[in-house]
C-alpha cells in the first residue's frame, strides 16, 4: 500500500479558501480531546487505590483468631499475602498516575507546537484573503479604467469637429494615464499576492507535515501507553498469583489430624468419664454397690400341663400339689 502524506491531499482550489487547514486544526483537536486523556488515567488510578486501601484495610480485620496450630498459620499467611497484594496495588495505581503525568507532558507539548504552527497560518490566512480582496479591487478598477480609455479613443476618433478634438483628445490622454496606473496597481496586487501565496504554499505544506507527525506520534504514545498499561495489569496479576500462591502452599501443610491432636493436647480435661449412677435399696441394711438395677421383664408366659392325681397322704388328704416346674409356685391347701 502507497504511503499518503497529509500534504498532497489536504488542499483547495480556492485561493482563500481554509478547509485542508480546517479540516486539519478541526482533526488535531478531536484526536488530542479523544487521546487516553490524563485525566481518564488519574481516575484509573483512583480506583485501583481505593480498591488498594479498602483490601489494605481489610487485610487487618481480625481472620481466625481462635484457630489454632496449622490453619492458624495458613489463615496469618493468608492476611500476610492480601496485604502484601494490596500494597502492590497501591504501587500500580502510583505507576498510572506516572503514565497519565506522562501523557499530559505529551500532549502540553503538541499543543504549544501546534498552536505556533496555527498562529503562523492564521496570520497569513488573513493576509492572503486581505490581499486577494485588495487585488480584485484593483482588477476591477484596472477594467474599468481601460474600459474608459477605449471609450475616449473611440470619442477622438468618431468626432471631425475641430472645437472638441483637443478637449477628447486631453481627455484620452488622461484615460491612458490612468488606465496605466491601475494596470501598474492591478500588476503590482497580483504579484505581492503570488508571493503570499508562495510564502502560504510554504507554510501550508510545513503545516501538514508536522500534523501528520503529530498524528503519528499520538497514534504510537496512545498505542504505546495503553500497551504499557496493560502490562502493568498483567503484572499486577503476576504478583497477585505469587503471593496467592504462598497461601496456597500454607494450607497445603495445613494437616486436620494434627490440628486435632494439638487442640486436644492443649485443651484436654481428663480420659475417664464419670461413673453411673447405682442404684440403692432403702431398706437393705448394707447397701449395695451403686450398681443400676437391671431393666424389669414381664414374667415369661407358658402352657400349664393338666394337674395330676394327688397322691396319698397320711398327713392331709385334702392337700394338693402344684405340678408346675417353674419357681414361684408352692403347695396348694384347700
Amino acid at each position: 500500500m502507497r504511503n499518503l502524506h497529509f500534504k498532497d491531499y489536504f488542499w483547495n482550489g480556492e485561493l482563500i479558501s481554509t478547509g485542508g487547514y480546517d479540516i486539519n486544526v478541526l482533526m488535531r483537536v478531536e484526536s488530542l480531546s479523544a487521546l487516553w486523556t490524563p485525566d481518564y488515567g488519574h481516575k484509573l488510578a483512583s480506583i485501583e487505590e481505593k480498591y488498594a486501601k479498602d483490601l489494605l484495610g481489610l487485610s487487618k480485620k481480625v481472620c481466625g483468631h481462635n484457630e489454632m496450630n496449622t490453619l492458624k498459620r495458613s489463615l496469618d499467611m493468608f492476611k500476610l499475602q492480601i496485604e502484601h497484594v494490596s500494597l502492590s496495588h497501591l504501587h500500580l495505581a502510583q505507576t498510572m498516575r506516572e503514565e497519565a503525568k506522562r501523557l499530559e507532558d505529551f500532549r502540553e507539548r503538541q499543543r504549544d507546537a501546534r498552536k505556533k504552527i496555527e498562529q503562523q497560518l492564521d496570520a497569513l490566512h488573513k493576509q492572503k484573503a486581505s490581499q486577494f480582496k485588495k487585488t480584485m479591487e484593483s482588477k476591477k478598477t484596472y477594467e474599468q479604467k481601460c474600459r474608459d480609455k477605449e471609450e475616449a479613443d473611440q470619442n477622438v476618433n468618431r468626432n471631425t469637429n475641430s472645437k472638441h478634438i483637443e478637449k477628447l483628445y486631453t481627455k484620452a490622454q488622461q484615460s491612458k494615464q490612468n488606465a496605466e496606473e491601475a494596470d501598474r496597481i492591478y500588476l503590482h496586487n497580483v504579484t505581492t499576492l503570488g508571493k503570499i501565496r508562495e510564502e502560504w504554499l510554504k507554510e501550508h505544506t510545513t503545516a501538514c507535515e508536522i500534523f501528520e507527525k503529530q498524528t503519528m506520534e499520538r497514534i504510537n504514545v496512545l498505542r504505546n501507553t495503553v500497551w504499557t498499561h496493560l502490562n502493568h495489569l498483567s503484572q499486577q496479576c503476576v504478583t497477585s498469583d505469587e503471593l496467592y500462591e504462598e497461601v496456597r502452599k500454607s494450607l497445603e501443610q495445613c494437616d486436620i489430624q494434627e490440628d486435632i491432636g494439638h487442640f486436644v493436647n492443649l485443651r484436654r480435661t481428663g480420659d475417664k468419664p464419670p461413673a453411673p449412677v447405682m442404684y440403692e435399696n432403702f431398706y437393705s441394711g448394707q447397701r449395695s454397690p451403686m450398681v443400676a438395677p437391671p431393666p424389669r421383664q414381664p414374667p415369661p408366659i407358658s402352657r400349664r400341663a393338666p394337674l395330676p392325681n394327688p397322691a396319698n397322704n397320711n398327713n392331709r388328704e385334702d392337700d394338693l400339689y402344684s405340678t408346675v416346674q417353674e419357681p414361684g409356685y408352692s403347695l396348694i391347701h384347700y
